[in-house]
């Protein structure tokens, strides 16, 4: 399969590489010309521009917010001018319902199709292409699409024909996901200011009542204060937490704990902490406990 890849952060870079290694072409497109260079020693095509990157029958975007998504969709060299008709747009960013159906939308108008498929997994997850795929688009776009998934992620999940679908399932999972953030930091500072360590509740925690994914990983973060370098930065976790609130606003749904979470992000980011891994999220109630700033040492 041709595939173009239009955005290689530390996430769409370790995408791309598995495309290649699945043996699909792979047309790279990035701002940051280094990531594109990286990828071609792994026998990528670098291109230069967005257009370039739409001559296959597949282009993927793996961008940071709606803003940047819209950027290379739209305008006379964005992907609805220069894809062809019947090729496929993919969107593995986390945006918003609102976008996602303003691009199903514009697709449909000229003639191509549309694909939400957000992932779950942080960068290392990518990079062993063990990544959850939340797919959602016309039935034979999404089973077109299937080698490609296979070559990203261990699982993928079909949830709707409408591309808005996979987007909203995949805020809402980002919203538990920092919600168990500032629970478990919250009752990790409760107990730590006890005496107790941090590691060994944490050991508890995940061989007993929580033996779950998001708190082995978010709870090893805590104990250990590693917030550095960012996997998944706080102000992009601020940024999903506010599309969630935006798609509960639209569904009349109340997320009265969405809202909290919102509040702490800010208070997070207020106090330094934009480019910290959002798992210092959880650090807050450690910092209002008497211990130190997140992200502080």
């Amino acid at each position: 399969m041709k595939i173009g890849f239009i955005g290689l952060g530390n996430m769409g870079s370790a995408m791309a590489a598995n495309l290649l290694s699945a043996g699909h072409e792979v047309l790279a497109y990035n701002r940051s010309r280094d990531r594109v260079v990286a990828l071609a020693e792994r026998g990528a095509t670098p291109v230069p521009t967005v257009a370039a990157a739409c001559e296959g029958d597949v282009v993927f975007t793996m961008l940071a917010d709606d803003t940047a998504v819209e950027s290379v969709t739209f305008g006379d060299t964005g992907i609805v001018a220069a894809l062809a008709p019947g090729a496929i747009h993919v969107s593995a960013s986390t945006i918003s319902v609102a976008l996602s159906e303003k691009l199903t939308a514009a697709h449909a108008e000229a003639g191509q199709m549309f694909v939400s498929a957000p992932v779950f997994g942080r960068p290392e997850a990518a990079a062993a292409a063990k990544l959850f795929v939340v797919a959602a688009g016309p039935h034979d776009a999404v089973t077109s699409l299937q080698p490609a998934f296979e070559a990203i992620g261990q699982r993928t999940y079909v949830m709707s024909e409408e591309p808005k679908t996979a987007n909203l399932v995949k805020l809402s999972g980002n919203f538990l996901i920092a919600s168990v953030i500032e629970s478990l930091g919250e009752a990790m500072a409760l107990v730590s200011k006890a005496g107790v360590d941090r590691q060994t509740y944490l050991e508890l925690l995940t061989s007993t009542l929580f033996a779950a994914p998001a708190y082995q990983t978010y709870g090893g973060l805590l104990a250990r204060k590693q917030f550095e370098p960012a996997g998944f930065a706080a102000h992009l976790g601020l940024k999903d937490v506010r599309l969630v609130l935006a798609a509960g606003e639209q569904l009349e749904v109340p997320l009265p704990v969405a809202s909290l979470i919102r509040d702490r992000f800010l208070t997070l980011l207020a106090g330094g902490g934009r480019d910290l891994d959002w798992s210092a999220l959880g650090a807050l109630a450690d910092w209002e406990a008497g211990g130190p700033r997140p992200g502080s040492g």
